[in-house]
């Protein structure tokens, strides 16, 4: 199991919007996730900077990275892109964080 963090951010009056979206995840979105061998999946909001840090455990990371490539991903890349920062192709603007203390 590898654990991966990162930061992203939403758009300071699109909070309660990004919260909503993911709380009415699409089921074959949650399916592709486990089958690209995520688990225990987490996003928590600052909202005073409007920064998301995300904190995912997956398999591997060949597995993970296919998961971008994905149908359902990118239709969830586009429909989340008007209330986040992201790239021309919708991909959210991530910036990956390296672990520096992990207590078992």
């Amino acid at each position: 199991m590898i654990r991966k963090a990162f930061v992203m951010k939403v758009y300071p009056d699109q909070h309660e919007e990004y919260e909503k979206r993911h709380n009415e995840i699409w089921p074959e979105m949650v399916k592709a996730l486990h089958e690209h061998g995520a688990s225990n999946y987490s996003i928590f909001l600052e909202k005073e900077t409007s920064k998301l840090f995300g904190y995912v455990e997956i398999e591997n990371e060949e597995k993970w990275a296919q998961m971008a490539k994905t149908e359902i991903n990118q239709k969830c890349w586009e429909f989340m892109q008007p209330v986040m920062e992201t790239h021309p192709d919708n991909s959210p603007v991530t910036t990956q964080l390296k672990e520096v203390f992990h207590l078992k």
